[in-house]
């Protein structure tokens, strides 16, 4: 066979034709409906209907940096803040490695069991060096994923306080608009994300490790405080006696802390997410919370409006201050002085601020 000198290795090559069911025109319909938005009006109707690609683009909407982007969200949040919710949302933390994302799939798929819709708010840390998040939360969760009843939502935690997503608050009035009946939001377990998801919860959940020093870090790091049930993970194999040791051990530490304002007193519990186990009783306490603190339910929920009213206007103060130019040049030539003792940081501070008061 006579070899063409013209060929190369290096050639561009034809690709492997679409297969005959994927027609040109069905392709082009594919494309073209990625291009076109829909509108705030249709993003609202299809999220009271329960469409969980109208909550997915309107989250994004939400999420979005495009100033564009903004009237379009808050027409959006509006509308799914007229429609009255009875969901519960759950906040669930606890140190990287004590295995929240399979606790989270195994209380997701036995609250769906029982006839409960769930929506899932997981929150992925940013990479400081590179700004960007794996968000793997969906890979963790592979059953839960498949489950009609749920909703996994993974976002990047962004530059906001403690690795929450700041608008992780409004992604809440969404799913409950779009009809779930529980919202599950986990924190990164680092910094202060505990504190921000606690501020936007009915109920607190701290997950444990047993043997890993963790009873001393959880009682000095303040959260136990925050949290209505502790569970420690991982009670299976090797480990159920060590659970059993530090069930003790969390116990005789609540008793330290002052009692919950509703009455509450915080129980601790064991669980095997892996294993399955425990994640009923886990619910049944829930339940028990439920009962015993509906009163003041809506009480904490207003303070919780509040809460985020003073935060929303902090943030916003935050993001004028660096965005106005003039202040970014002066900046830039404080720091210079700041970094040679030429000024002190506070008087330094003290100026930008008289600065920006005077526009």
């Amino acid at each position: 066979m006579k070899k063409n000198k013209n060929t190369s290795a290096l050639e561009e090559k034809d690709g492997v034709k679409a297969p005959e069911i994927f027609n040109a025109s069905a392709i082009s319909k594919i494309k073209h409906s990625r291009k076109v938005q829909p509108s705030a009006t249709e993003l609202i109707d299809g999220i009271l209907k329960g469409n969980k690609t109208a909550l997915s683009r309107a989250i994004t909407l939400i999420e979005s940096k495009n100033q564009n982007h903004l009237q379009k969200a808050n027409t959006i949040i509006d509308a799914c803040l007229q429609k009255q919710s009875k969901s519960l949302r759950i906040g669930i933390t606890g140190v990287p490695g004590v295995g929240k994302s399979t606790f989270i799939e195994a209380l997701g798929m036995y609250l769906t069991s029982i006839g409960k819709k769930v929506a899932v708010l997981a929150v992925d840390p940013t990479s400081s060096l590179s700004k960007g998040s794996i968000l793997g939360d969906k890979t963790r969760m592979e059953a839960l994923v498949k489950n009609d009843a749920a909703f996994i939502r993974p976002s990047p935690s962004g530059e906001s306080l403690g690795g929450v997503a700041r608008k992780t608050r409004e992604s809440i009035v969404l799913c409950e608009a779009a009809g779930f009946d529980i919202i599950l939001i986990e924190t990164v377990g680092v910094g202060q994300s505990e504190t921000a998801v606690h501020s936007m919860v009915d109920f607190f959940l701290l997950l444990k490790l047993a043997g890993a020093g963790d009873e001393l870090q959880g009682i000095k790091r303040g959260i136990m405080e925050m949290a209505d049930v502790i569970a420690i993970n991982k009670a299976d194999g090797n480990n159920i006696q060590a659970a059993k040791i530090a069930k003790v051990e969390f116990n005789r530490a609540l008793h330290l802390y002052p009692p919950k304002e509703n009455g509450w007193t915080p129980k601790v519990l064991q669980c095997s997410a892996l294993e399955n186990t425990g994640i009923d009783l886990i619910w049944e306490t829930l339940q028990e919370y439920l009962h015993q603190t509906k009163s003041f339910f809506k009480e904490k929920r207003k303070k919780q409006n509040e809460y985020w009213l003073l935060q929303t206007i902090d943030d916003q103060l935050k993001t004028n201050f660096y965005q106005n130019k003039k202040i970014q040049v002066r900046l830039q030539i404080l720091k210079e002085e700041v970094m040679n003792n030429k000024i002190s940081p506070f008087i330094a501070a003290e100026q930008l601020l008289t600065m920006q008061q005077k526009g």
